[in-house]
């Protein structure tokens, strides 16, 4: 029986879950949950939290982080490895992937339910490729609940995505620089890879934001760990919030 990995559209960590299963060839059914409906969903299937990704492997076991994912499916299956073998090497990429976890990941998530309630167009590109147990245009159409729950778990107002967008340049510029370093981008993709380019690739996504990461080595190492993340979000951020975006492209 394969593994379940538990996820909702658009999420970007239960996107690093997808690949990291995928480079572990370990085969998996994917079960898409409604954002917010999820939280109870997943108590009631008795993982010990109510986030995504939430996987349960073929032997019984219930994981849920990207963090602690990684560690298991290094344990259960350990070629190829997502962590390098030198301490020193391996400590790097552990602090890359904290700080891509405890950072990074809450920063376009934050961005994407505030882009998403001034711009209902994009929402239907998170549904492209989704297994939700209620048709999708009945999921657009009740959206608007959804999507209040959504800013409210994740404190997602208008003061923390205005502060979200103003420490985006200089988020960039770490990734660069854990590139530059060669914690991220080498030969083989580890865990700071996937934890980093989900959510690298899915600012990609926003018309607002695109231009931010264009040319840079972070948009290439996106592209190259997530080579497709379905979803577009049209212009939607006011221009105010978005001047520290744009003076930074300038720059």
């Amino acid at each position: 029986m394969p593994a379940k990995l538990y996820s909702i559209p658009g999420s970007h960590p239960a996107m690093a879950g997808r690949l990291m299963l995928e480079r572990k060839g370990i085969p998996y059914k994917r079960v898409d949950l409604i954002a917010a409906a999820h939280k109870p969903i997943l108590k009631a299937l008795r993982f010990s939290g109510s986030t995504v990704p939430a996987i349960k492997l073929e032997d019984g076991r219930k994981i849920q982080g990207t963090r602690e994912i990684a560690r298991v499916l290094d344990e259960i299956v350990p070629e190829p490895p997502l962590f390098p073998a030198d301490p020193e090497a391996r400590a790097k990429v552990e602090e890359a992937e904290r700080w891509g976890d405890e950072v990074l990941q809450s920063m376009p998530r934050r961005i994407a339910w505030q882009a998403i309630d001034r711009n209902r167009e994009g929402m239907a590109g998170f549904l492209e490729d989704a297994k939700l147990p209620v048709p999708k245009g009945l999921a657009l159409k009740t959206a608007g609940p959804i999507i209040k729950a959504e800013q409210k778990i994740n404190n997602s107002t208008e003061d923390t995505v205005r502060a979200d967008l103003a420490a985006l340049p200089g988020a960039i510029d770490k990734v660069d620089a854990y590139i530059a370093d060669g914690v991220l981008n080498g030969a083989e993709p580890n865990a700071a890879d996937y934890q980093i380019a989900v959510s690298t690739r899915l600012l990609l996504n926003f018309e607002d934001l695109a231009p931010l990461l264009e040319g840079r080595p972070a948009a290439d190492h996106a592209r190259r760990i997530v080579p497709d993340f379905p979803g577009h979000v049209p212009p939607a951020l006011p221009a105010d919030w978005l001047a520290p975006v744009v003076a930074a492209t300038a720059s």
